[in-house]
């Protein structure tokens, strides 16, 4: 049978020799190799705080810009209800003036239409005695058969036109409430 000449368990010259290679392996690792794996460590770890704040810090910035958004908002409707409002005060007063308007050029032509018929009516009437009177002239002439001197009789018919015009003056005044 085969028998082992060595056995795994007792240390021999290779296991030293392995063991104080791993040993400055170890060392050489702790010495330069550690710090700058643990300096870049602590730069990851750094820029990652940095991040998260920087994160914390525009979710803040959010917020208050969302905040800010909403009062402008806000702001902005509230302005609308004012203008609206304005809008239909103005309107009002817009309708009120027209109405005023309306009714001052209404009572304008109302009174010029009752100037104008009062116009009419004198014209009418002093056309009426003029004619009146010339017909009376006529009627008396043929009646005495002899033509009656105008100029001599003007004013009897003057004054029978003012009569005429005082009873058609105290008629109009009575009848003018139409």
């Amino acid at each position: 049978m085969f028998i082992a000449t060595s056995n795994f368990l007792i240390p021999n010259g290779t296991f030293v020799v392995e063991l104080i290679a791993f040993v400055i392996v170890l060392g050489v690792l702790a010495k330069f190799v550690l710090p700058l794996l643990n300096e870049k460590l602590s730069e990851r770890q750094d820029k990652i705080r940095s991040e998260l704040a920087a994160a914390d810090e525009a979710k803040a910035d959010a917020q208050a810009a969302d905040d800010e958004r909403k009062a402008e908002l806000d702001r902005a409707r509230q302005q609308a209800r004012e203008i609206v409002a304005q809008a239909h005060r103005t309107a009002d007063n817009v309708v009120a003036e027209a109405e005023q308007r309306a009714s001052v050029e209404y009572a304008r032509l109302v009174s010029n239409a009752d100037t104008a018929i009062a116009m009419a009516r004198q014209k009418a009437l002093d056309e009426a005695s003029a004619r009146l009177g010339q017909l009376m002239v006529d009627v008396v002439g043929r009646i005495l058969a002899r033509e009656i001197d105008a100029e001599a009789h003007r004013d009897l018919i003057d004054a029978a036109i003012s009569a005429l015009r005082e009873e058609s003056g105290a008629l109009s005044d009575t009848g003018s409430g139409v």
